[in-house]
């Protein structure tokens, strides 16, 4: 709280001024020039100071400002948020394709406002074989997802390090063992990179297919670096 303190002096009277109760004890004073003058005739009061303090709180503009309505902003939630894009990545060589499709995690809501993961993301491998200069078919293509893990052990490989990955996508139901797909990555012999192998037996629709296709060390940095979207 500050204080302002304002102090100001009332001016002498006049001369000329007098209270009634002088004026009535000197009536016989005449106002000629000849006259003597007195001073005791003249009564001069000793001038008082005057004083005024204003004070001024603080808390008046505290409480002002708090009364003042603010814009608010719209509570961040999931739902109001943008769609996120996840952009691929292709590998074109002469004896097949390769394409590289981010597959981002699933969520649900709880009771109580949060949300948790229903489905884990991945990544989607797609082979198709060459069947002419820059010419693929698409519909002979086998596909492979890289589970979350499986893309850590991508992202770690090593310029001599290899890898081997099983999945069956009938594991614990009737159909167990009729699908089978095993993705190898194995370096190339000069080290300029690995060999993605991509093996498919499939017993219901009886296809046996390999499809591999060399991925440059440039290019596995590019494919590693789509995992971190």
């Amino acid at each position: 709280m500050s204080n302002l303190q304002l102090q100001i002096h009332s001016p002498p009277p006049s001369l000329l001024s007098y209270s009634s109760s002088s004026l009535s004890s000197s009536s016989s004073l005449k106002l000629f020039p000849n006259h003597p003058f007195s001073s005791k005739s003249l009564p001069f009061n000793t001038p008082k100071p005057f004083s005024l303090r204003c004070r001024h709180s603080d808390l008046f503009d505290q409480n002002t400002l708090a009364s003042t309505p603010r814009p608010t902003r719209p509570s961040a939630s999931v739902g109001a948020l943008p769609p996120r894009v996840y952009v691929g990545y292709s590998i074109y060589k002469g004896k097949a394709a390769l394409t590289l499709t981010p597959r981002p995690p699933e969520f649900m809501p709880l009771d109580s406002g949060a949300y948790k993961i229903s489905k884990e993301g991945y990544v989607l491998l797609q082979f198709a074989p060459a069947v002419g200069t820059r010419q693929y078919d698409w519909n002979r293509k086998q596909v492979f997802s890289l589970s979350v893990g499986e893309m850590g052990s991508v992202i770690s490989l090593g310029a001599r390090d290899s890898y081997e990955f099983f999945h069956d996508p009938f594991k614990g139901k009737s159909d167990e063992g009729k699908v089978r797909k095993i993705l190898k990555v194995e370096p190339l012999p000069d080290g300029s990179g690995h060999f993605f192998n991509l093996s498919v037996q499939n017993k219901l629709v009886n296809v046996d297919e390999s499809i591999y296709i060399p991925v440059t060390k440039a290019e596995l940095a590019v494919l590693t670096s789509t995992f971190n979207v």
